[in-house]
């Protein structure tokens, strides 16, 4: 079944208030590690191969597997990877056979195939080596946080609109999982109404003895409303359908590890859109070693005429699966599994955004105000010891 059969089916069933079957996705079964979590859906190529090459430089955090999956996934090349590590390409190769080995960043530059370059390097030089992916004539795909300054932030913007280049940024607890993307869909077609509140909440796991020294630097890694609080901040532009918004109250605290001064393990912010749509996010790195998976995510959207509930990666007690929503309004009470059944649309999209100049995928503005929000947010955040 495409995802346009999918959503006609979806549809009935919420008008009928029966339940959809659940169908195994390719990545049903969640790992535990969420630095590495590269979920794989099906081939949907929008480009034959040689069409459309990209490269992937920086490889410092595992998001990198999940944004090279899904573009590949959307019918990219995969030319070129770069990292200064060695052992780093090394790694990449073993999973990507089919990328060569830059010996620098100035020869993936310099590759006039090379429409788009993917990146996730430590968090504070994104922003920066963005600049000289766009200053070179290329498209910039970026993991999150794309910033952990403001400067960088409006550097950013400054290059993009002279270079006309994208600067894009991988929200992936939207964009790379089924139900979120399922709740866009719902949420567009006014299957609640009006959406009036947004509540996220995103625990992580720490894993403290694998992550790098750079992920306890505050300056290199933000911060954790900067950092995972970007994934919520996009969320509830995207639910509202709003341009801008306020943070109205932050907190961040390290309540368990004193070991790491820098580190934040948790966070909340309070936002209010534009058209007076609330939120309040959470985020933190207390996912508890039993759970199946890297973190238990859910979002909970209120609408003026119904709900919809995530249950993203797992279904505590009840399914090992993620992509559970839970729909209630005026017809009744519906659970849909939507594994296997939506896909990752935002990656074909995102590439023809990149061959026609268009904004399907995502609007520029869009990204950089989730990114926005997220510093502002960050900076504002009250802290105690």
């Amino acid at each position: 079944m495409n995802r346009r059969d999918f959503l006609s089916a979806a549809a009935a069933t919420l008008a009928a208030g029966a339940v959809l079957p659940r169908t195994l996705s390719a990545d049903t079964f969640q790992k535990t590690d969420g630095m590495n979590y590269a979920p794989r859906g099906k081939p949907n190529p929008v480009v034959g191969p040689g069409e459309f090459s990209i490269a992937a430089v920086r490889l410092d955090h595992g998001h990198i597997q999940g944004m090279c999956n899904g573009l590949l996934e959307a019918g990219a090349t995969l030319k070129w990877v770069y990292d200064p590590d060695p052992r780093k390409t090394a790694d990449f190769t073993a999973k990507f056979p089919q990328a060569r080995v830059a010996r620098s960043m100035d020869e993936v530059l310099a590759d006039p195939d090379v429409r788009l370059v993917a990146c996730a390097a430590v968090t504070s030089e994104r922003g920066p080596i963005g600049c000289r992916v766009m200053e070179a004539g290329k498209d910039y795909f970026s993991d999150k946080a794309p910033f952990t300054t403001m400067g960088q932030l409006d550097q950013a913007r400054a290059v993009a609109a002279r270079t006309g280049r994208k600067y894009m940024v991988y929200f992936s607890e939207r964009l790379h999982n089924e139900s979120a993307m399922f709740a866009t869909d719902l949420v567009q077609q006014g299957a609640v109404g009006r959406v009036i509140h947004v509540l996220c909440i995103a625990p992580h796991r720490l894993a403290k003895a694998t992550r790098p020294a750079w992920f306890f630097e505050r300056e290199k890694y933000g911060g954790i409303l900067c950092d995972i609080g970007s994934h919520q901040f996009e969320q509830f532009l995207t639910y509202t359908g709003s341009a801008d918004a306020t943070v109205t109250h932050a907190a961040v605290r390290n309540f368990a590890n004193p070991d790491k001064p820098e580190l934040e393990d948790f966070g909340e912010a309070c936002l209010q859109c534009s058209s007076g749509a609330l939120s309040y996010v959470r985020v933190d790195w207390f996912t508890p070693d039993g759970l199946s998976t890297w973190g238990d995510g859910r979002t909970f959207i209120l609408g003026t005429e119904g709900t919809i509930e995530l249950r993203k990666y797992v279904d505590v007690g009840r399914d090992p699966a993620g992509d559970q929503v839970y729909v209630v309004d005026a017809k009744g009470m519906r659970h849909l599994s939507v594994a296997g059944k939506v896909g990752y649309r935002f990656f074909g999209e995102f590439i023809l955004d990149c061959i026609n100049r268009t904004e399907k995928a995502m609007t520029q503005a869009h990204a950089f105000k989730a990114a926005e929000l997220s510093l502002r947010a960050q900076s504002l955040a009250e802290r105690a010891t």
